[in-house]
């Protein structure tokens, strides 16, 4: 065993830290980092955590391994049972979904997350959609978000693609405030909003006024880099954590639970390159 982790282990691990246990979470689709995270809370320091798998909603399933698709009965294998889609919404509907994990093309400074459309009046991008994380996100005790994109790519213009944007131009899931802001308690919804994001530069979570807040960041990372690639006025705190790494026993579960590096698939091959000493 190594004594440095990748930065994917780094995100896993991260990611998983948001999970309580007893907690009822669901992952959704697509994301090997969401789904290690899961499936390591399990097998760490939450043991009761009732995790739903996203493509086939069986609940607490056992798989050898993680599969290149997220959407393979592989992952469902030795589950104690499976939910119909309505029984998931209901679960949410009904205040018993305690976390979830959503992420977007765009997130802006108070959590809402767009995976709609890009473009205000001019459709410049249709997104594939929500899959009902409008409804969930409403309804969970709270959801964590993640990018793998924060770092922001330079286009041919010469300015900055970012991931982190002022305000979405499609809100598909709400996040503290709706774009008139009103505060979820206005709206009406009993879901706590997001309480973390975790991405490739940092670690946030949500004021007082549900405002993103930089908690901490990498080692290969700094303050202003962060600034430089958020889209809205950065808040933080005035000394930043250093950012929490895993030890080498989570380590070794997310290298034996993902032997075919799934996870690396989700992110840029720079940062794939990117590794810090474990947490002793």
């Amino acid at each position: 065993m190594s004594d440095t982790c990748s930065l994917g282990e780094a995100m896993v691990f991260n990611l998983a830290r948001t999970i309580r246990n007893g907690d009822l979470a669901f992952h959704g689709f697509g994301s090997p980092l969401v789904q290690l995270a899961l499936h390591l809370a399990k097998r760490t320091h939450a043991p009761d955590l009732i995790l739903v798998a996203g493509a086939t909603y069986g609940i607490n399933p056992q798989p050898p391994f993680l599969t290149p698709t997220s959407n393979d009965w592989a992952l469902d294998r030795h589950a104690e049972c499976s939910l119909d889609i309505e029984e998931l919404f209901d679960l949410a509907a009904s205040g018993r979904m305690r976390r979830m994990f959503l992420s977007g093309l765009q997130i802006d400074a108070f959590g809402n997350a767009n995976v709609t459309r890009l473009g205000g009046d001019t459709l410049r991008l249709k997104l594939p959609g929500g899959g009902g994380g409008c409804n969930l996100s409403c309804d969970v005790g709270n959801f964590t978000l993640w990018t793998t994109a924060h770092r922001g790519a330079v286009g041919k213009d010469g300015r900055r693609m970012l991931r982190l944007v002022q305000q979405c131009d499609f809100v598909t899931s709400l996040g503290h405030r709706g774009v008139d802001g009103s505060s979820r308690a206005q709206l009406g919804h009993q879901g706590g909003g997001p309480d973390c994001l975790v991405t490739d530069l940092g670690l946030f979570d949500y004021d007082a006024e549900g405002h993103a807040r930089l908690r901490s960041v990498y080692t290969d990372t700094t303050r202003e880099e962060v600034a430089l690639n958020t889209g809205f006025a950065l808040r933080s705190l005035d000394v930043l954590e250093p950012m929490p790494m895993p030890d080498a026993q989570a380590v070794a579960i997310i290298r034996a639970l993902d032997p075919l590096q799934v996870h690396r698939k989700e992110l840029r091959p720079a940062d794939n390159e990117r590794w810090f000493p474990l947490a002793a």
